[in-house]
């Protein structure tokens, strides 16, 4: 989430630098409104307006392609005027004039599954983002509700998405979340980031998404599954060399 310009402006340039530094593709993204705060209490973020306008400056600044995500239809003609990628939450991932309004943008679509739906069902949603003439459709999977405040990866589903002829991405950082799990906000269990980037990658993913921050402790979202922005380095240099060898199998 966007917490003020000063701060995304600095996890970016950092973010750039080491996506420079290793070759490794970046898209940035931040969220101008977290629309399904645990409590109502929670910050949501600085709006439509102000947040585009953070996006923007950042992806000028840095030449780096934006991702943001829409819950509402009168947002994506906005959003898509400067976000190169369009995200479905995963809550929404159902919502059929969502669905549609993201894939008329003619923006590519970032598709989070939701926590309720088995893989093969993401086809469905697919197929409406599709029905546009738009087929730059990411898919991405971020865990299955397993009772209460849990989510499990199924490294099954991973083939089962990519059976679509679509990119499919794993979003590590809310894999590990525990929704609810603190009564008023989500909880998380960090410790679990790296195994499981790793899990994935040797399952053949086409890209990981991660949440970072510089001070997990002290972030407005999400601080409990965030990765620290000091670790991202040298789990990128690990889960990319993990990726060159499960790709080199490919070709043989």
């Amino acid at each position: 989430m966007i917490e003020s310009e000063a701060h995304a402006t600095a996890v970016a340039e950092q973010l750039a630098a080491i996506s420079g530094e290793l070759n490794v593709p970046l898209i940035f993204k931040a969220s101008y409104d977290k629309a399904n705060r645990t409590s109502l209490s929670s910050y949501r973020g600085p709006g439509l307006k102000e947040g585009l306008r953070v996006l923007e400056k950042i992806k000028t600044r840095f030449g780096v392609p934006i991702l943001t995500d829409v819950h509402e239809v009168a947002h994506v003609e906005p959003a898509a005027q400067v976000c190169d990628v369009l995200q479905v939450p995963a809550f929404l991932c159902r919502q059929t004039d969502l669905l549609l309004a993201v894939g008329r943008s003619g923006r590519v679509v970032n598709l989070k599954k939701g926590q309720f739906l088995s893989p093969w069902e993401m086809t469905n949603a697919a197929e409406k983002v599709a029905s546009t003439d738009n087929a730059k459709i990411i898919l991405t999977e971020r865990g299955t509700s397993f009772g209460y405040q849990n989510l499990v990866v199924d490294m099954r589903s991973f083939p089962i998405l990519q059976k679509t002829g679509y990119p499919v991405v794993f979003d590590v950082t809310h894999a590990v979340q525990l929704p609810g799990g603190e009564g008023k906000a989500s909880g998380g269990q960090p410790e679990f980031i790296e195994p499981l980037a790793r899990a994935g990658v040797a399952a053949g993913v086409d890209g990981i998404f991660l949440e970072v921050h510089d001070n997990p402790a002290k972030a407005l979202s999400d601080g409990t599954n965030a990765l620290p922005l000091e670790q991202l380095r040298p789990l990128l240099v690990r889960v990319t060399q993990l990726a060159a060898m499960v790709r080199s199998w490919g070709k043989r």
